[in-house]
């Protein structure tokens, strides 16, 4: 998972960042202070490690930067001890709290417990196709190295069908019953277009990788 870390002190920033890679965790730690909503955006960290005393603009500002466009966890970390000051970190979004000097064990310990809990639930919405590539059953998008792959909406009902029934056959009359529900007319001829062209989306961005197969005379399937 992806951390980023907004902090204006380079020796702090440095050892959170080792501290963070030695658990396996991507970091970005490398902040242009001035544009941190822009990295948020282009980042997409799972995780924010925010500090409130930076350049330009505090933390308090850019947290709720962020929240205009993601709902990514923040931990504020600060040498602030006032209750005020929790108090409009967490109004302005933020989702937890830890005060300088901190133990880096407890800080990961927070960290852990803040991926856990929000994620969690969420990989079971997800469906991953590899390590690189999964698919949100619950959005319809296809997502690979964290760019997302345009679907047609006939081709992410294609896919949710199959993936709901992963390691099971899906009839071609199961899908097109399905894309009929949808208000589009669909043949027989349509549906092969649809899945050759869901196909060919899927083996371009996992090098060449057969996902949807055919059980012939039966039906689809993914693995």
């Amino acid at each position: 998972m992806k951390i980023m870390i907004v902090e204006d002190d380079p020796v702090l920033a440095r050892e959170l960042e080792l501290l963070l890679k030695k658990w396996d965790f991507q970091v970005k730690a490398d902040i242009d202070f001035k544009h941190v909503d822009r990295q948020c955006l282009k980042y997409a960290p799972d995780l924010i490690l925010l500090d409130i005393n930076l350049p330009y603009y505090d933390g308090f500002y850019w947290c709720q930067k962020i929240r205009n466009t993601s709902t990514v966890p923040i931990l504020f970390i600060s040498s602030r001890e006032q209750n005020a000051d929790k108090i409009m970190a967490l109004s302005a979004g933020g989702d937890d709290y830890i005060e300088k000097p901190f133990d880096l064990e407890v800080l990961l310990v927070k960290i852990k417990a803040m991926l856990r809990r929000t994620y969690e639930y969420k990989q079971l919405e997800k469906e991953y196709l590899d390590d690189d590539t999964c698919y949100d059953l619950l959005s319809g998008r296809l997502i690979h190295n964290d760019q997302v792959l345009e679907l047609t909406k006939s081709e992410s009902k294609i896919m949710t069908t199959l993936l709901e029934h992963r390691g099971n056959c899906v009839s071609r009359e199961q899908l097109m019953m399905v894309l009929w529900n949808t208000d589009e007319f669909v043949t027989d001829a349509t549906l092969s277009v649809h899945i050759s062209r869901l196909r060919n989306k899927l083996k371009e961005s996992m090098s060449g990788q057969e996902v949807i197969k055919t059980k012939k005379g039966v039906g689809y399937y993914i693995d």
